[in-house]
């Protein structure tokens, strides 16, 4: 057999290619598809989390406490590193993750203070 039997066309090579192409372009449609759904399930997630800590700065503003607690703050943070770790997630990326959350819940605790007239000075 010569070598030029064995070798593939240009048609060859293109229709395989073809092939290869379309079977990432569905593998990719099938990956984003998974993404949007775990984006979705995030976003109820954060709901649900904001809900509820909704509910805490209410409590602390009644109660007269700080809308801030930086002691749960430095636990959660630590806990989360170690679960990021577990879960083999960058833990920067989860601490930076969570204090963008630990942000976001100190200023509406501290405006839910505002509300109530128990809001520092």
């Amino acid at each position: 057999m010569s070598e030029e039997t064995t070798r593939p066309t240009d048609a060859e090579t293109a229709d395989a290619a073809s092939v290869a192409d379309q079977e990432a372009r569905e593998r990719l449609l099938r990956l984003r598809g998974s993404i949007d759904n775990l984006d979705a399930a995030l976003v109820h997630l954060l709901a649900e989390r904001f809900k509820c800590t909704q509910q805490v700065g209410e409590l602390k503003a009644t109660h007269n406490l700080p809308p801030a607690d930086p002691g749960r703050e430095a636990t959660q943070i630590a806990r989360l590193r170690r679960l990021a770790e577990d879960a083999r997630l960058d833990p920067a990326f989860a601490e930076k993750f969570l204090n963008f959350i630990i942000e976001e819940v100190v200023r509406h605790h501290r405006a839910i203070a505002d509300r109530s007239g128990t809001g520092e000075s």
